[in-house]
């Protein structure tokens, strides 16, 4: 029987894939150098590069079964070099004298964070909790309210409209304005809609509307004069919302909330329609209550505190003015009204831009109707 050289496995290039000048291995060594083996295969050419895994521990017997050795009679002759042959698809590559190489795992969402507040990542995507949601489970009071440089801008704000009703009402206008102004943007950033800048320009638009209807009328017609761009303006709202595109539920909200602050910014007008001495007692008892609630006092002592402060103001102003005793009234019910517009502004974790508009100015705007009732 003739001595036959022993054929290669076929697809596989012994000359290529080791080097003749290397001694012949034998189970062990083999078995060693394919556990230690890491990294790709050379075989670039003929085969794309396949990643082996290292033989565990208690790999079966099958996959690491001895191997024959391998001649190396044949001289190296590149014209003679086996042409690869393709191998049929679905059937992955293997590395000679190295074990099959395991299955891709699925990929597994990343674990939480828990210090986060985001939840497991998802292919689906998963919603942000809000800080008002987690301040609830937790327990927490889902209130930041607008700190000690929103009052000082309130207080001046107040101080100007104070100050200017007594010189004339065209003077009075110009802190009025930008209250309004402020007032309009404030509640719709307050209600988590920005940029809103057809709502805020309408909404101001009707303040505005509202100043010159008082202007023209006199402050003796100045229910007419509020009431009427009121109801104009609640109208044209409707109708605007009614002509939207957008789905139901966007829609409705989009009416409450531009509703609401074209009915502040026109409310505002009662500084305007109401007499010069009252809207000085009130405007400067809102700036003094709102000071007071900046400070860094317990909730129920700072609220106790901010209307005596506010009576207080109330008197004093009332005094120079001739109101006199009423001046405590006016200035105590202004004070009240100033918290509750302080207290809105401050609900749901509102943003530093809430706080230097909705913070600044609906104190003195939830104070306005008081002061026209009042005068």
């Amino acid at each position: 029987m003739t001595n036959q050289p022993y054929e290669p496995y076929e697809g596989y290039d012994p000359y290529q894939q080791q080097p003749p000048a290397q001694p012949q291995w034998g189970y062990d060594e083999q078995q060693y150098a394919t556990q230690q083996w890491q990294g790709q295969t050379w075989e670039t050419q003929t085969h794309a590069p396949v990643q082996a895994a290292a033989v565990p521990p208690t790999a079966p017997a099958a996959e690491t079964a001895y191997l024959p050795p391998q001649s190396y009679e044949r001289p190296y002759v590149a014209e003679q070099q086996p042409q690869p042959q393709p191998q049929p698809q679905g059937q992955p590559q293997q590395v000679y004298g190295a074990p099959r190489a395991a299955a891709d795992p699925a990929p597994t969402p990343a674990p939480a964070d828990p210090d986060s507040g985001y939840g497991p990542a998802t292919l689906a995507g998963n919603a942000r909790v809000t800080d008002a949601q987690r301040a609830r489970l937790e327990g927490r009071s889902p209130i930041i309210e607008p700190g000690m440089q929103p009052a000082l801008l309130t207080a001046l704000l107040g101080v100007l409209l104070a100050a200017t009703a007594p010189i004339s009402s065209y003077a009075l206008v110009v802190p009025l304005v930008i209250l309004q102004a402020v007032t309009a943007a404030g509640w719709f950033r307050l209600n988590g809609m920005w940029p809103a800048r057809q709502g805020i320009a309408l909404a101001f638009l009707g303040g505005v509307t509202a100043d010159v209807a008082v202007l023209v009328a006199g402050r003796d017609q100045a229910p007419a004069a509020i009431l009427g761009p009121l109801g104009v303006w609640v109208l044209l709202t409707l109708v605007l919302q009614l002509r939207s595109h957008a789905d139901p539920d966007t829609r409705m909200y989009g009416l409450m909330a531009t509703v609401a602050s074209s009915a502040l910014a026109i409310i505002a007008t009662g500084y305007l329609g109401a007499d010069p001495d009252t809207v000085s007692v009130g405007a400067a008892a809102v700036a003094v209550a709102v000071l007071a609630r900046a400070l860094p006092l317990p909730t129920p002592a700072s609220v106790v505190v901010s209307l005596l402060a506010a009576a207080g103001a109330g008197i004093a102003v009332g005094g120079m003015t001739g109101l006199g005793t009423k001046g405590a009234l006016i200035g105590a019910s202004a004070g009240v009204c100033a918290l509750v517009g302080h207290r809105a502004a401050s609900y749901d974790y509102p943003s530093r831009f809430v706080h230097f508009t909705a913070g600044v100015a609906l104190p003195l705007t939830a104070a306005a109707p008081v002061v026209w009732i009042l005068h």
